[in-house]
């Protein structure tokens, strides 16, 4: 008998050998009833069939293979999807989502290979059916990691948001404070406080960017006609200012007037900058510089300092950490969000960021942005 017209004949057996394993070895299906386990199920297993039996070129094989291929009778959610909706509620894991797909692989070739009682030719339906069932994982991981980012990042969305309302409360205070009588150990105390919260609502905005950018929702941004000059030579003062013992230098050349967020390109190259001083070496300059090109503009932020090589391909990881040089007396590592959100700026805008770092040539901070975004 054929794959696929074992699998419609056998899909009670089927589905029983794959929920004893599911009610035995994955800790979420425990808690979910018999029904709610089983939903989906035959849905992924009626797809493959009619998968087995759909002839296919090799240009859809391949893009199979990276699971490109249309969705199951073009359906705005596929079978594999709404699988992944159905675990993503009931608590699954990744683990437990790969090992469900895993034991029903199993229980299908092992329940046909007992069937057999003529000679078959059995290599070209389990090449489809592997390729089936990896179409069927992948789109199911898929929504389940979106869904999973997504949650993620509304909670930390949901989280900051309520301490900017606190943050608020504790401005206010110190600000009402400030307009009355103090001595002055209060006035420090009271400037500490406003220093302090400050900083505060500083990282809340770097965790609600990353957190949208972690959603997919990506960082907002108005684009409007500017001149990238002049927010270059700003951000660079700015810093110059805050820190008198770092020289600064900048470059500018060609036209550099185009379509952009003023803001978030300020707030990308403080970012780069603050970057570039955290491995600089004190004596020596930071190098600033917008080049223009046919269709883009090209923005740098170079200085000799080094970032460690295992750290490089990973700089704009959010989760990335490494020691530096000061941390590693103090014994702290900091989790690195402003790279990352530097990243989700340059990407919004439809451009491209990368890093370079070496002994020799120190590290080269490259962001391109698009004349005309989209």
């Amino acid at each position: 008998m054929r794959l696929a017209a074992f699998i419609r004949s056998n899909e009670s057996a089927i589905i029983a050998a794959w929920e004893e394993f599911a009610q035995t070895y994955l800790p979420s299906a425990a808690h979910m009833d018999r029904v709610a386990l089983r939903d989906h199920i035959v849905g992924l297993l009626r797809f493959i069939a009619d998968d087995l039996e759909t002839p296919q070129t090799e240009r859809e094989r391949s893009e199979k293979a990276k699971g490109q291929s249309p969705k199951d009778k073009g359906a705005d959610d596929s079978a594999a999807e709404t699988h992944a909706d159905l675990r993503f509620t009931g608590g699954f894991d990744t683990v437990e989502m790969a090992s469900e797909f895993r034991a029903l692989r199993a229980s299908v070739t092992k329940l046909w290979r007992a069937a057999w009682d003529e000679p078959v030719e059995v290599i070209p339906d389990l090449l489809r059916f592997n390729e089936s069932m990896d179409q069927v994982m992948t789109e199911s991981l898929a929504r389940y990691t979106r869904k999973l980012n997504y949650g993620g990042a509304l909670f930390i969305g949901s989280l900051v948001n309520d301490f900017r309302s606190s943050l608020t409360t504790v401005s206010n205070s110190a600000q009402a404070l400030t307009d009355g009588k103090l001595d002055h150990r209060q006035a420090q105390l009271v400037s500490q406080i406003k220093a302090g919260a400050s900083h505060v609502d500083l990282l809340i905005s770097d965790m609600i960017d990353a957190a949208r950018v972690r959603s997919g929702e990506g960082v907002p941004i108005a684009l409007a006609p500017m001149d990238i000059a002049d927010t270059v030579k700003d951000a660079a003062k700015e810093f110059g200012s805050a820190h008198p013992d770092r020289k600064i230098v900048v470059e500018t050349a060609g036209n550099l007037e185009g379509k952009w967020d003023r803001a978030r390109i300020r707030q990308m190259l403080s970012i780069l900058i603050g970057s570039a001083m955290q491995y600089e070496l004190k004596a020596s300059e930071i190098a600033v510089a917008a080049k223009a090109g046919d269709h883009d503009v090209i923005l740098s932020v170079h200085s000799e300092g080094v970032i460690p090589p295992d750290a490089v391909a990973t700089v704009f990881d959010p989760l990335a950490r490494w020691q530096e040089e000061n941390a590693a007396q103090s014994g702290e590592t900091r989790l690195k969000l402003g790279l990352y959100i530097a990243k989700g700026i340059v990407t919004a805008h439809g451009g491209k960021i990368t890093v370079a770092s070496n002994e020799t040539q120190g590290t080269t901070f490259s962001a391109q942005f698009p004349r005309q975004s989209a």
